[in-house]
């Protein structure tokens, strides 16, 4: 096998882990179609790499309003590496405590929302915290990790626990520990990760079973969709409803923060 076939195969093994997985997806749908249709948002974050599949989620062509996107960009802000927004201050942030709950004092939360939370390893403690945020505030919390990366790591939270002790439903992308993937002759170190590949595999098939879920309930989604495919003046449509739409949902998240009775 070549270097690229031993990915491809890979691949195809990550693509059967997420196939055996039906039935939790199914269930996160049900949630998160539950959510979206009491008009209220489903809070997805990611640290690191793992911000690819909140984006993934929304907003993009093909997905729709119901989603809210917590990325922080200390914790995901990559393209400097080193110096000033390096990589090294990203990885301390991370797994520094109290840092979720600051970022959730921005909204108001309510136990009509669910939680969707991404970590590969499931070890980073604000990932991990704010898994336990948001399943404090009694709404239903799924998690998208690697199982086979999360049991051959350490916690860095104190007390050891993972985000997975902090989860109703537990979803897994499928990829090993380490999350590389391939074998070179020579190189004492895999390369190429799977993480993201089953993570999006996971993430767009909720997203097709919510979107036949609130279609199935008379409240069809707006998707984000490509001239080419529904014409230039429909796709401009789509987008301006679905952001306001987004919008309209986001205001909820504001409107009573700071009052005594929120």
């Amino acid at each position: 096998m070549t270097p690229a076939d031993q990915y491809l195969d890979k691949c195809r093994t990550i693509l059967d882990a997420v196939a055996a997985q039906r039935d939790a997806v199914a269930q996160a749908a049900d949630w998160f179609a539950d959510a979206i249709l009491a008009d209220r948002m489903v809070h997805v974050f990611g640290s690191g790499h793992s911000r690819i599949m909140v984006e993934e989620m929304w907003p993009r062509y093909g997905s729709f309003p119901g989603f809210n996107p917590i990325v922080e960009l200390s914790l995901t802000f990559h393209n400097p590496v080193v110096g000033s927004n390096g990589q090294r201050q990203a990885m301390f942030l991370e797994n520094v405590p109290g840092l979720a709950a600051r970022i959730l004092r921005n909204f108001d939360l309510s136990t009509a929302d669910a939680g969707l939370v991404i970590s590969s390893s499931g070890c980073n403690v604000v990932p991990i915290e704010m898994a336990e945020r948001l399943q404090a505030a009694d709404m239903k919390v799924v998690a998208i990790v690697s199982h086979a990366h999360s049991d051959a790591s350490t916690s860095k939270r104190d007390d050891g626990k993972k985000l997975t002790d902090f989860a109703d439903l537990v979803l897994d992308t499928g990829a090993p520990p380490g999350d590389a993937m391939v074998s070179i002759d020579g190189l004492d170190t895999p390369v190429s990760p799977g993480s993201t590949v089953g993570g999006c595999l996971l993430v767009n098939a909720i997203k097709a079973e919510v979107a036949h879920r609130l279609t199935q309930a008379g409240r069809p989604p707006k998707v984000l969709s490509a001239g080419c495919v529904v014409g230039a003046d429909r796709a401009v449509e789509l987008f301006e409803s679905a952001y306001d739409e987004h919008a309209r949902r986001l205001a909820k998240l504001y409107e009573g923060l700071g009052r005594d009775d929120a």
